[in-house]
């Protein structure tokens, strides 16, 4: 299992809009040449966060901007509106295992509360962690 690289993008993109709106009209394609990527997977991003609420794009060359301030923003924000994961269904299981296996037959049973509880400690850990905070720490690397 890997998370894709939209929800790093995403962070990317959301640190690019708070260190550079005061100064920069942020458009897909500022930030396109931040993260290295063309242009036409920010605004698919920025869309996904649109309609999650975590920002506002102006049509046009207008720009974007966050809907709320960073510290508002959590990692799990963030990868709720960009992952394509159905809600509680971090862990997809493989169909069908085999009833007649006594580890097939069993599988839910060894499984399912333990990769619910790892799914809970990674959202709970995404959760404590704001957009600001990591802006916070990359003051220290960042000249803006």
């Amino acid at each position: 299992m890997q998370i894709s690289s939209r929800f790093t993008i995403a962070v990317h993109v959301l640190l690019c809009i708070g260190a550079f709106k005061d100064d920069y009209k942020i458009t897909s394609d500022f930030l396109a040449s931040s993260v290295n990527v063309n242009p036409v997977v920010i605004r698919r991003l920025l869309q996904q966060l649109k309609k999650a609420g975590l920002v506002n794009v102006k049509r046009g060359s207008g720009g974007a901007d966050t809907e709320r301030p960073l510290d508002q923003i959590t990692l799990l924000d963030v990868y709720n509106a960009v992952e394509c994961v159905e809600e509680g269904k971090l862990f997809h299981f493989h169909e069908d295992p085999n009833p007649c296996c006594p580890v097939g037959k069993n599988i839910h049973a060894l499984l399912d509360v333990r990769l619910e509880e790892i799914q809970e400690a990674m959202e709970r850990e995404m959760r404590s962690v704001s957009i600001q905070n990591i802006m916070d720490d990359a003051e220290k690397f960042i000249q803006v």
